[in-house]
């Protein structure tokens, strides 16, 4: 018996079952340094990222991004497959590959390709155990291999199903708050003239509910930071800070809204933003460019006052929004870097038609409609 090889299978095959289950079946962070799967995401996305920097077109950069999450997932399962096969292979070629077939000569290939049969429950027969030992071996892969294929029936449909909850949101957010959404037109569209205050503090107690569900959903399964929006002009980082530069301004305090609502909202969006930038390992910094300079808040200030929205004290808004915007800008600029998704903007210097109003057939007509330049 080779005890190296028998330890190294042993230690492995305990090393991917315990990364399994603290990545799929445990609901809670996992705070031990080295994982495989961590391991895997830090390597695989900076290699994926790297590329996606060189990327000119914002098009096409956002389009391979897009593929990574749902790749990812694939090869991180597939990579499990291959190290549990391998696991057990090296645990049969231990017990000296006491096994019947075909071929005269046994090898590690041989166990390999047993092993791999065992696991996926082919139950070919042309190759079969013939000690005790080995019988066992082949029983416990055999078992391991069908709940292996179990736990990814189950976990695709998890995946999906938190990623289509937080997207039923964002997409709300387009004729709420613009695309892509900002806290100038948030504002201005839910507290204008003709609209009631009761409906803006309703919606923003749902968005309160969606930060709860984002942080347990993105701590439990991290690959779903890495899903992409279905709108290019969309995406979870963007709305969080949009929800967050809402309630920012209303904690400022605004004429007819209580304070308390935005309060509440306000800490469990930094609640999510401060924890997801902490398992990422990404170090707050503040944007390099000021989000909203002295001349964008007297702009805003504007744009909200030609609707009929003022602060209570306008003496101390911009100092008391500065300070508040501190505490979150860090973070989500940290994971915006990380990610490559764009921050979101207070007021926009572009008008854009909501992804509602516009569709592909609208952009070819507007195209045919253009006057061709003279060459």
């Amino acid at each position: 018996m080779n005890v190296l090889a028998a330890i190294a299978g042993i230690v492995l095959i305990f090393t991917i079952l315990q990364d399994c289950f603290e990545t799929v079946v445990l609901p809670r962070r996992v705070a031990r340094k080295f994982r495989l799967a961590r391991l895997f995401y830090a390597t695989s996305w900076l290699l994926w990222s790297a590329i996606a920097r060189k990327l000119r077109s914002n098009n096409r950069r956002e389009y391979f991004i897009s593929f990574y999450g749902p790749l990812s997932l694939l090869l991180l399962l597939i990579i499990w497959a291959l190290m549990l096969i391998i696991a057990f292979a090296l645990l049969q070629w231990s017990l000296g590959s006491v096994i019947s077939a075909p071929e005269k000569t046994i090898g590690f290939l041989t166990d390999l390709y047993m092993s791999g049969t065992t696991f996926f429950t082919l139950g070919l027969g042309d190759v079969v155990p013939r000690s005790g030992w080995a019988r066992a071996c082949t029983v416990v892969e055999s078992g391991l291999g069908f709940g292996f294929l179990a736990l990814v029936i189950g976990y695709a449909p998890i995946i999906y199903q938190a990623f289509s909850r937080r997207e039923a949101e964002i997409t709300l957010l387009d004729a709420r708050a613009g695309s892509p959404p900002t806290a100038a037109e948030f504002i201005r569209r839910h507290l204008g003239e003709n609209l009631h205050a009761e409906e803006f503090v309703t919606f923003l107690r749902s968005w309160e509910r969606w930060c709860a569900e984002l942080l347990e959903s993105h701590l439990s399964y991290p690959v779903l930071s890495y899903y992409r929006s279905q709108h290019d002009r969309q995406s979870w980082l963007a709305a969080l800070t949009t929800i967050l530069d809402v309630c920012a301004l209303v904690m400022v305090g605004l004429d007819n809204i209580p304070e308390q609502t935005g309060k509440f909202t306000f800490a469990i969006a930094r609640h999510a933003v401060v924890d997801l930038s902490q398992s990422f390992g990404t170090e707050p910094s503040p944007p390099k460019k000021d989000r909203l300079p002295s001349t964008e808040f007297a702009r805003l200030q504007e744009q909200m006052a030609a609707e009929g929205i003022q602060f209570r004290d306008e003496e101390t808004a911009e100092e008391r929004l500065t300070e508040l915007r501190h505490m979150y800008e860090p973070y989500a600029n940290a994971l915006a870097n990380y990610l490559l998704t764009p921050l979101p903007e207070w007021i926009s210097t572009v008008e854009h038609l909501d992804d509602w109003q516009s569709s592909i057939w609208d952009h070819f007509a507007l195209t045919s409609q253009r006057p061709m330049r003279k060459r």
